[in-house]
């Protein structure tokens, strides 16, 4: 097998799918700092840069610039961040509690605002994230929990709340995609509802729909294509290079 070939579904773990699915978020983003949350967005954050866009800004999520090893290559302090975060150099995979179908997150709160159910991390930098830089996201299992027809609370801003604010929130405003251990989805419809892309090796288009609460759009072909498969070479670095301990498999376990 050459190091270009493609290579079978069953030599190919969910988690490395999952790596694929988000590395491909960054392609042709040019020189933009990749901001990854979690295990397998940072791997495939790496992977990204050591492919297909070299020109990526990898850190260590605190004050540096780091090369493909880890170490430190350059110092970012806050507010040089800040500039790239409200220039829109800056394309974050960021985690969800809650996701609704025009891409509205909830990483504050379950239940009521004024007594919640259950108190999460807040709202952080979600919103300023998502009016000023594109933002991805990662869900590491799909479930009608995560996938609800409308967030308890407003985190992250969707398609139709930035279109409801205006102008100045839908300039930059950009949700490239949503990677989750069955499935890709995207927002590219007519009205911005969340649209099934792809699904993994294994997962069908009936199970992804039966873990989300709302009525997902298909393809107009009707047809949902596989997620697509890595090459031999991607393979190499992601189990020899990037993740050689296999910590993606605590986020997503072998299926």
């Amino acid at each position: 097998m050459s190091a270009t070939s493609s290579v079978t579904a069953t030599d190919v773990s969910r988690a490395e799918y999952c790596v694929i699915a988000c590395a491909e978020a960054w392609r042709d983003n040019g020189e933009v700092l990749a901001s990854p949350m979690g295990l397998i967005p940072s791997v495939g954050a790496r992977l990204a840069k050591s492919t297909f866009s070299p020109g990526l800004l990898l850190t260590d999520g605190e004050a540096m610039v780091v090369g493909l090893d880890g170490a430190a290559e350059g110092w970012l302090p806050y507010r040089q961040h800040l500039t790239m975060v409200t220039g829109g150099k800056r394309h974050v995979m960021m985690g969800a509690s809650q996701i609704d179908r025009f891409g509205n997150q909830n990483i504050s709160c379950i239940g009521d605002w004024e007594r919640p159910d259950r108190q999460l991390l807040g709202v952080r930098g979600a919103p300023v994230n998502t009016l000023n830089n594109p933002v991805s996201y990662w869900v590491p299992k799909h479930s009608r929990r995560v996938f609800v027809e409308k967030v308890d609370m407003i985190s992250g801003v969707g398609y139709d709340s930035a279109a409801a604010a205006g102008p100045s929130a839908t300039r930059f405003h950009r949700i490239p995609r949503v990677v989750t251990n069955l499935a890709v989805l995207d927002f590219d419809t007519e009205d911005h509802a969340m649209r099934l892309v792809s699904v993994h090796p294994g997962v069908t288009v009936e199970e992804v729909q039966e873990a989300t609460g709302f009525a997902l759009v298909l393809p107009e072909s009707g047809e949902v294509a596989p997620t697509r498969e890595p090459t031999a070479a991607e393979l190499r670095l992601i189990r020899e290079v990037i993740d050689p301990k296999a910590t993606r498999d605590r986020e997503v376990k072998p299926v």
